[in-house]
């Protein structure tokens, strides 16, 4: 199968959602992972109470914020996008999805960010 990693600077946040919402939709078809050029100490938790309100998923028990050498190289990477900075990995990104960081914002601004990486994967 082929590994699809989403990249944020703290991957905390964006590209948790979508390693979660990849292995919850398409995870039979691609292996998802996310990482970050930094870490943080624990996954967003807004990020955490939105997806198990809206999909039953519990980041916190399957995942973890880690750095893009802690997962395996990935045949398509995908930058969340580069409000905050775009991190280096060493390579081009395959693509930019330009996703705000919905970091301290309302719940609806959220859901918004979280239905667009839905969709995204859906896409893909």
């Amino acid at each position: 199968m082929k590994k699809i990693a989403f990249i944020c600077v703290h991957n905390s946040c964006r590209s948790q959602i979508a390693e979660a919402l990849g292995k919850h939709l398409r995870g039979n078809e691609f292996d998802f992972y996310s990482a970050g050029t930094e870490t943080k100490p624990q996954i967003n938790q807004d990020a955490i109470r939105l997806m198990k309100q809206l999909y039953g998923i519990d980041m916190e028990q399957t995942q973890y914020s880690k750095t893009f050498d802690k997962i395996p190289s990935p045949d398509i990477a995908i930058s969340m996008g580069c409000d905050v900075g775009c991190p280096y990995i060493g390579r081009n990104f395959d693509d930019n999805w330009g996703l705000p960081d919905p970091t301290g914002k309302s719940d609806d601004e959220f859901i918004s960010v979280i239905k667009s990486i839905e969709n995204k994967i859906t896409e893909l």
